[in-house]
């Protein structure tokens, strides 16, 4: 969508950075961050279809996902379930963000330019310009490129888990509290990439039926 490149145009240097993966109780959270260094007629062309990465289909996130990668400097980081629950889910994001945006950042050589985060928060302990976009996957191209990255490979991730565990079907719930996914905790119990923080209420629950 020309529209989103236009945004992040009025910026001039743009990283846009995103996370995938907050709202689920399994598996780690994904971050990724996107520098085009040069915005082309033809990418733009290729990237018609770029929004954010919740409103398109599997397919299409995984056709824009190449095009993506082969087009700028980016980076995926994971932050693991061990570490969210150390630290909490939302400074796990904001790390993951930041070890993504660092590792464009020195790969890319970049010296005058601004972040741009997906939300309501600035990243922590991070030595350079940015801003937050609130709903910024929809208006940011470089924002909505991060998510589509970060997405993908989270759900990659999460069928490759599903391999290991296909009794959770985090296949079809990518760790989301779906019925399916609370029948099978109570049934098989918890595996080493459930989030317990994420599943008190529902112990909490289940005990107040004894």
């Amino acid at each position: 969508m020309d529209f989103l490149f236009d945004f992040d145009k009025e910026y001039g240097c743009v990283i846009g950075t995103d996370e995938a993966g907050r709202g689920p109780a399994a598996g780690g959270v994904f971050a990724a961050a996107v520098y085009f260094p040069e915005v082309t007629k033809s990418l733009i062309t290729d990237l018609s279809r770029l929004n954010d990465s919740k409103k398109l289909s599997k397919a299409a996130r995984e056709k824009l996902y190449n095009v993506i990668k082969t087009n700028s400097i980016y980076s995926v980081i994971c932050i693991e379930v061990e570490e969210i629950e150390k630290i909490n889910i939302l400074n796990a994001s904001l790390k993951a963000m930041k070890l993504a945006c660092e590792n464009v950042i020195n790969n890319a050589n970049l010296t005058d330019f601004i972040t741009l985060v997906d939300g309501n928060k600035t990243i922590k302990n991070y030595n350079y310009p940015q801003k937050f976009i609130i709903k910024g996957d929809g208006q940011s191209a470089s924002i909505a490129a991060a998510s589509i990255l970060a997405k993908v490979e989270r759900d990659w991730y999460m069928d490759n888990l599903a391999s290991k565990y296909p009794q959770y079907g985090w296949n079809r719930n990518a760790g989301y509290l779906t019925p399916e996914h609370l029948k099978a905790i109570d049934e098989y119990g918890l595996s080493e990439y459930h989030r317990p923080s994420f599943l008190r209420k529902h112990f909490e629950k289940q005990l107040t039926l004894f």
